[in-house]
């Protein structure tokens, strides 16, 4: 009986002791598995802090001041210089108020449309012309690289136009006006008008001989026209200190950019309207002549 008890109790250590190897093994496992479940929750935070990061970094993106500004810039975008210019041309060589159809036609069917799709795309993504197009596919990058590029080239040419208008802005402070008449040359004998002028008209003279300083013939380059050069420069100085900080400082400057031009059509159609045949000129525009609807006044309306 004493040896068998001594036995049974062996035997009783040796599971003791097996399930104690069992525990301490399922407490290894239990740990193993608490650290991993730490460091993936540590991964997933890290993933959440990152993704939080970024959009921080959208919402650091610059915004208008208000919204005033943001609509003063769409107008400013959106009305250009085709809109002072060539409308009126082109509406008077197709026709006056038959233009006016397919133009509306155009604008509610494709213009408008596209107008508020660029908007809403550029509200959501929240990016530069670039971005949104590599955020909407990596293939369609290419699009946002070319209307940069045709973003950059219109600026070149619209920046010219504003050197001219600089240029003849302070030639305006003279009376009488430079291009008011013909210039007068004088000889030995007699004085008499300029032939070429003559021929032509004061104004014309005076842009392609004075303003453009034009060689006689293509062959010739002629030399730097100075009074341009200074104007074309002064056009961009006032292009960089208008967009040096942003939108913050363009924001400012759209108050005065986008509502002048207004205030000066204004007074183009006060004066307009004071001048003989003024009511034939509105008759002509409103008055529907006969529609023919071929393909190239579509293809004006478009402009």
């Amino acid at each position: 009986m004493p040896k068998n008890s001594k036995v049974v109790k062996r035997e009783l250590d040796d599971e003791v002791i097996e399930s104690v190897k069992d525990l301490l093994s399922n407490e290894d496992s239990a740990d193993d598995a608490f650290k991993k479940s730490e460091l993936i929750v540590d991964v997933q935070e890290e993933k959440d802090i990152d993704v939080e990061e970024e959009s921080e970094v959208e919402d650091e993106r610059p915004a208008w001041n208000s919204k005033l500004q943001y609509i003063l810039a769409q107008v400013g975008f959106s009305v250009g210089l085709g809109n002072v210019w060539r409308f009126p041309y082109l509406c008077q060589k197709n026709g006056g108020g038959a233009y006016l159809l397919p133009y509306l036609i155009l604008l509610l069917v494709i213009g408008i449309p596209l107008f508020f799709l660029e908007l809403s795309v550029g509200q959501r993504i929240r990016r530069g012309s670039i971005g949104v197009w590599n955020y909407i596919s990596p293939k369609l990058g290419g699009i946002g690289f070319a209307s940069c590029v045709v973003c950059f080239f219109v600026a070149l040419y619209y920046n010219v136009i504003i050197g001219w208008s600089l240029f003849y802005f302070s030639q305006s402070f003279q009376q009488p006006l430079p291009w008011d008449q013909c210039p007068l040359v004088k000889n030995a004998s007699h004085t008499f008008v300029e032939p070429e002028c003559e021929k032509s008209s004061a104004t014309t003279y005076y842009w392609y001989r004075e303003a453009l300083n034009i060689s006689s013939s293509i062959s010739e380059s002629g030399g730097l026209n100075w009074k341009m050069t200074v104007c074309l420069l002064a056009a961009w100085v006032v292009v960089c200190l208008a967009m040096i900080k942003g939108i913050q400082s363009s924001g400012k400057i759209m108050y005065f950019s986008s509502l002048f031009p207004y205030v000066v059509l204004i007074c183009f159609l006060i004066r307009a309207l004071l001048l003989n045949g003024s009511v034939d000129g509105i008759r002509h525009m409103f008055t529907p002549k006969k529609f023919e609807g071929d393909h190239k006044t579509f293809e004006n309306g478009r402009h």
